[in-house]
């Protein structure tokens, strides 16, 4: 693919486009960036870019800066701007970070989708690749760009790679030498405009593989087991349900991984990450290990020392009985769902955020089954309270400070106080990460004034 020269656009300015920036200027094309935020929030780096001749607008989109490109590359999370839709119907090419890496990257890479459990995948992933002695890269949505990775790329490289629906929906030949699929619920509706567009752009990742790659699919998601039919790859299916040939399950509390012969990997209760839902991702981490010729023993070695991520079921502390934990990466329905049934304890549960124009009803059962009751934070507060429909006592804050102290309140003893809003965080906050962070932080100013009072004659 030939850049010098081109008029190549680059639509948001995070830490992506930075790196785009980077690689196509280093490819002689002619680099614009279009941002919505002005100049001032993008702070001084934008001279930097300047001196090297990229051009900016800020403060919103321009018509015709789409319209004039050679070509368009979004930012992962960028929306269908009426931009990029005028310029797709005028034939200018629009291509993810991703795809566009991919054109020029050596090496094999490994792309890890789902509605949840990408980021612990992936971690686990790689930490099982690297420790294994393979020459493992953490890439995409969690780790740096893959774009980032392109000039110091070796044929013998592995590129663990978290990638979004996002990202997909925007490639044309994107294809990972491993696909894994780890499950499929209503997301970013806001975003595809409905779940068939959705899942239309999550099935790229696999349905563009060839037979000499491996695909990992869930097969307890019968929407993602459905694509065994369609692959071309070599499919592999994990299972907490079910025997799988040529896979992963759990059978009489051992996770097994099927093959000649069938090895046992490790106990599931030795799994060091709380919830059902980890030994999925710890099955699915671990068969992409065996596609890539990861002895099993290095594979348990890896697991059983693997701690998990900030901001998945992270506990934070115990404040006078009352435990609290911080799952702000749990940004869908499904996966407040998935945490609640971590817990086998009474909950006080905070929701709230801003939405992805999703159906917040489906919490109602497992809400009424773990909690003790709900606080309510956010844009959504209305419309979650609206789904609960009164199955428990529901609670508004206005801020974190008030979350804290208002779930403090509520629980008991023995409670779990579980922030697992099944919202984004950009009502509020930058970024799942600052959200959890403030929760955390706010944890820790209540165990002082607890401790204060407790200390008081």
């Amino acid at each position: 693919m030939e850049l010098k020269d081109r008029r190549v656009l680059v639509v948001g300015f995070e830490r992506t486009g930075e790196a785009l920036c980077e690689f196509l200027l280093a490819r002689g094309a002619r680099v614009r960036v279009t941002e919505k935020r002005p100049a001032s929030e993008l702070g001084e780096k934008t001279g930097l870019w300047r001196q090297r001749g990229v051009v900016f607008e800020t403060g919103g989109h321009r018509p015709e800066s789409f319209l004039g490109a050679d070509l368009i590359v979004p930012s992962p999370g960028v929306p269908p701007l009426p931009g990029i839709l005028a310029a797709r119907a005028k034939a200018v090419p629009v291509l993810s970070e991703i795809e566009l890496a991919f054109r020029f990257l050596k090496g094999r890479i490994v792309g890890v989708t789902g509605s949840n459990g990408k980021s612990t995948t992936v971690t686990l992933t790689h930490k099982i690749l690297k420790e294994a002695g393979l020459k493992s890269r953490l890439a995409g949505n969690i780790g740096t760009p893959l774009v980032s990775f392109v000039e110091r790329s070796r044929d013998d490289h592995i590129y663990v790679t978290e990638v979004s629906s996002f990202q997909l929906e925007y490639t044309e030949r994107f294809r990972p030498a491993v696909s894994a699929f780890l499950n499929i619920s209503e997301n970013h509706i806001d975003w595809h405009g409905t779940f068939d567009g959705y899942f239309e752009a999550k099935k790229k990742l696999v349905l563009r593989q060839g037979r000499q790659d491996h695909a990992i699919l869930n097969r307890d998601d019968h929407r993602v087991w459905g694509l065994a039919k369609e692959a071309a790859a070599a499919v592999h299916g994990f299972s907490r349900k079910r025997r799988v040939r040529n896979g992963a399950f759990v059978d009489q509390g051992r996770i097994v991984l099927d093959g000649r012969p069938p090895v046992g990997l490790l106990a599931a209760g030795r799994v060091p990450l709380p919830g059902a839902h980890n030994l999925e991702n710890v099955m699915a981490a671990a068969l992409i290990g065996r596609a890539l010729n990861v002895p099993a023993a290095s594979i348990r070695r890896s697991v059983l020392s693997f701690r998990g991520l900030e901001h998945r079921l992270e506990d934070v502390m115990t404040v006078r009985g009352v435990r609290f934990v911080n799952d702000s990466k749990a940004t869908t329905v499904d996966a407040t769902i998935k945490a609640l049934a971590s817990f086998d304890r009474p909950v006080v549960l905070i929701l709230g955020g801003r939405g992805k124009g999703g159906d917040f009803s489906p919490l109602r059962r497992e809400v009424r089954r773990k909690a003790r009751a709900v606080i309510l934070v956010g844009e959504a507060a209305d419309k979650i309270r609206e789904a609960l429909g009164g199955v428990v006592p529901v609670e508004p804050a206005a801020d974190y400070r008030d979350v804290v102290r208002k779930a403090f309140d509520a629980a008991a003893p023995g409670d779990v106080v579980l922030l697992a809003p099944a919202c984004t965080s950009w009502d509020m906050f930058r970024d799942f990460e600052e959200r959890g962070r403030t929760f955390k932080r706010e944890v820790r100013l209540l165990a002082a004034r607890v401790r204060g009072r407790r200390g008081r004659p």
